[in-house]
Parts: C-alpha cells; sequence; structure tokens
C-alpha cells in the first residue's frame, strides 16, 4: 500500500487536491492505513475536490482486503476545521446527495473500523468527520466545535443525530446551540472519546489501537464493527434479534475446517504476549 494521491471515483486524479489527501501504512508492511488531510495552512479545511478524494480513500480502503483497520488524521495545527467557507456554494449546492463523494457516508459504509486521530480543532464537517470514526482518540489541546448555527450552516452529515445519542440531548443541545467548544478532558468525561494522550501522542496511540485490532480474526472484526454500528439504529430487541440472527449465519456457514482453524488460533494466540492496550 503506497503512499499516493487519491483519485476521484471516475479513477483520474484530481489536479485541485494534489497531495492534501494521504493515503499511506502506518509502518512498512503495516495492515494498518494512515488517512491524512494534508491542509495544515488551512487548518485542514475542506474543498469539494478533498471531500471527493477523501471519499474515495475510505471508498478504496474498504474494499482493500490487506487493510485491517484505519487511522484518520490531520496535519499540523488541526484535525479538520470544517469546510472551506471561501467555496461554501460549491459544496452546499453540490450532489449532496451523491453517496459516492461525500466523505462522512463512505467513512460510514467503511467496513474496516476507523480509528480518528484528533490532534487540535475538529469544527463543524471536521466535527462531524470525527463522530464517523468508530474510535476516538484526542489529544490534551483537542477542541470538538459545532458552529452551524453561528453561520447559517444546515447540518447534513449526520452531527445534529449522532451527538445526543453519543453525550445525551441536553449536552448536545447546549453544545450546537451556543456553539460551546468540547474540549479532550468534557470529550473523554462524556464519553465521546476513547482516549486522551500528549498531543504528540494522537496518532501514535490511534495506531497502536488500529494494530491491536489488526492483530484479530479480520473476518469477525468486519462483521462486529457491522452488528455493533447496525444494532445501535435499532432498540434493544430488535438490535438483540440482529445480533441473533447474524450469529446463526455465521455459525452456519462454517465448515469443520474453519472450527478446527479457530481452535487452532486460539491454541496459538495463549502463546503470544497480551496487548499493550
Amino acid at each position: 500500500m503506497l503512499k499516493k494521491k487519491e483519485s476521484d471515483p471516475m479513477g483520474a486524479a484530481s489536479p485541485d487536491t494534489g497531495d492534501l489527501i494521504l493515503v499511506e501504512p502506518a509502518r512498512p508492511g503495516s495492515p494498518v492505513a494512515v488517512v491524512t488531510i494534508n491542509r495544515p495552512a488551512a487548518l485542514n479545511a475542506l474543498t469539494r475536490p478533498m471531500m471527493v478524494s477523501l471519499a474515495a480513500a475510505f471508498r478504496r480502503l474498504g474494499a482493500d482486503d490487506a487493510v485491517a483497520a484505519v487511522v484518520l488524521a490531520g496535519r499540523g495545527r488541526a484535525f479538520c476545521s470544517g469546510v472551506d467557507l471561501t467555496a461554501a456554494e460549491e459544496v452546499f449546492k453540490g450532489d449532496v446527495k451523491d453517496v459516492a463523494t461525500d466523505p462522512v457516508a463512505q467513512m460510514e459504509l467503511c467496513r474496516k473500523p476507523i480509528v480518528g486521530a484528533v490532534a487540535g480543532f475538529a469544527v463543524t464537517a471536521g466535527f462531524e468527520i470525527a463522530l464517523a470514526c468508530d474510535i476516538l482518540v484526542a489529544g490534551r489541546s483537542a477542541k470538538f466545535l459545532d458552529t452551524h448555527a453561528k453561520f447559517g450552516i444546515f447540518p447534513s452529515w449526520g452531527l445534529s443525530q449522532k451527538l445526543s445519542r453519543i453525550i445525551g440531548p441536553n449536552r448536545a443541545r447546549e453544545v450546537s446551540l451556543t456553539c460551546m467548544p468540547v474540549t479532550a478532558e468534557m470529550a473523554e468525561r462524556w464519553g465521546l472519546v476513547n482516549h486522551v494522550v500528549d498531543d504528540t501522542e494522537v496518532l501514535n496511540k490511534a495506531i497502536q489501537v488500529a494494530e491491536a485490532i489488526a492483530r484479530n480474526n479480520q473476518n469477525l472484526v468486519v462483521l462486529y464493527k457491522s452488528v455493533i454500528n447496525d444494532g445501535f439504529q435499532l432498540d434493544l430487541k430488535h438490535a438483540q434479534a440482529l445480533e441473533k440472527e447474524r450469529g446463526h449465519k455465521y455459525y452456519s456457514g462454517m465448515t469443520k475446517e474453519q472450527f478446527a482453524n479457530m481452535q487452532k488460533f486460539i491454541q496459538g494466540r495463549s502463546s503470544k504476549p497480551s496487548s499493550k492496550l
């Protein structure tokens, strides 16, 4: 998996994004891919071509059998400061229903777990991209900020619905209606982020989490992510029924050889050192 410039959905490199969206392995030969929003001078503000490239990156990585997990990071002082408002009309009046070019939609469709490495600001669209990650690692100076109400922008990547389900509706209303910043400490206390570390350790910690995922049975990881995320959309009764249905389907499709391989895998794992997590 080589470092590359992401392409648009038709396969042609976008001349407008250059190396603004980078995809590279966490380490040589690693099954963990790192996607970096690489526009630090503009605090990683997103233009329409960057969004298309980011969507293409997650679509490709989700289909790549060599990739076990993905880390999403921003270069410099911000994770992502949102949409570049100098190009707002191009973004907001574009084809917002085109799932193929929607980065959040492609993150939600991505079969592989996504670990967000949030150092600095995650503002509005950047906040929504963070919420599309499965696991979040934040630096101590990280701030999550929803400025939709301040600038008269209507949310369309899920923030108005996801945030209340994570931190509760009362807190979510205050965050979004007052445009108050959520610090890393608050985010950890409210269950928005999984880990808070020193700013210099954010990417390393996110990669460490992703590599812990990569050491497990990758078929089951993909299925497990799916059942957690799909079940979260349902009430508990129907979510449990979904788990049972998929569990029966999984075991019914296993051969004797696969059950034997499971035993070998378990025996092999028992002799390995435990994860640092």
